[in-house]
């Protein structure tokens, strides 16, 4: 699938369906974590209203042993067969990635991904896999994948969150994705995902960019709203380079901040 891989627009990406067998695929639908449980970090700023669950010890033992089955030697040559990039590591503490969870109403507007990993900064992210576990997803709960171009113009794909689907793509300072619609789902549903981002080591830091959230042309007045949340999420990311600052805090205080307006 390289050369498929490769060639693929708006940047070099793969949708592969049934990427688990079909009994580990509807195990994993049923054991994801209920959208009440204790441990989720809440991601809710103006770009982005989600959930993320990085403590693999506060897993279900299914996803656990997936992610350590998608980070062994054997799985990383694969990948780097798959996508060009050699030299891949897996993160074991999980930045940004784990489980994901988003409510109706959730969202995540179109961005690139940050570029460095925010603790072992020699780490340059290069490539993500996604993994749905949504049984029964209907295309009117919206909550699809879009990928744009790299001049921010249109959506060229959009790929649906159905159960058992991956998406890989290689991560770069302009391949745009995101979630941008709001969840239109029945309000007992929720958008479940795995997220694993990996990297390459370098010998010097890689360059710390935050995550670079872009307006869709038809974005109007919210252009500027975007523009100022994503500022904030930059000096954040900086903050918790240099001082150590945890999403789980973060998590909380943007939690009290939306329970109390």
């Amino acid at each position: 699938m390289a050369e498929t891989y490769a060639r693929n627009e708006p940047f070099a990406h793969v949708v592969i369906d049934n990427f688990l067998t079909s009994n580990s695929a509807n195990q994993g639908a049923e054991l994801f974590p209920s959208p009440n449980g204790p441990n989720w970090i809440h991601y809710l700023h103006y770009n982005e209203d989600k959930c993320a669950l990085t403590d693999i010890s506060k897993m279900p033992e299914f996803f656990s042993e997936l992610i350590g089955e998608l980070s062994t030697a054997e799985f990383l040559s694969k990948l780097e067969c798959l996508t060009g990039v050699k030299g891949l590591v897996a993160d074991p503490s999980l930045q940004g990635g784990g489980l994901h969870l988003t409510k109706r109403g959730g969202h995540l507007n179109v961005h690139a991904d940050f570029t460095a990993h925010p603790i072992t900064r020699n780490w340059r992210r290069r490539v993500n896999l996604l993994l749905y576990f949504n049984s029964q997803w209907n295309d009117s709960y919206e909550g699809h994948l879009e990928l744009w171009s790299r001049d921010m113009t249109k959506c060229v794909q959009r790929i649906s969150p159905i159960l058992n689907r991956c998406v890989i793509f290689n991560t770069d300072a302009n391949s745009f994705h995101g979630v941008p619609t709001p969840l239109n789902c029945p309000i007992d549903m929720t958008r479940n995902s795995l997220a694993l981002y990996y990297y390459t080591e370098s010998i010097t830091k890689a360059k710390l960019r935050s995550t670079n959230y872009q307006a869709r042309p038809n974005a109007g007045d919210k252009k500027s709203l975007i523009w100022v949340d994503k500022l904030m999420v930059s000096i954040y990311t900086r903050l918790k380079s240099k001082l150590g600052v945890s999403d789980q805090t973060m998590g909380k205080v943007l939690k009290r901040i939306k329970r109390h307006r």
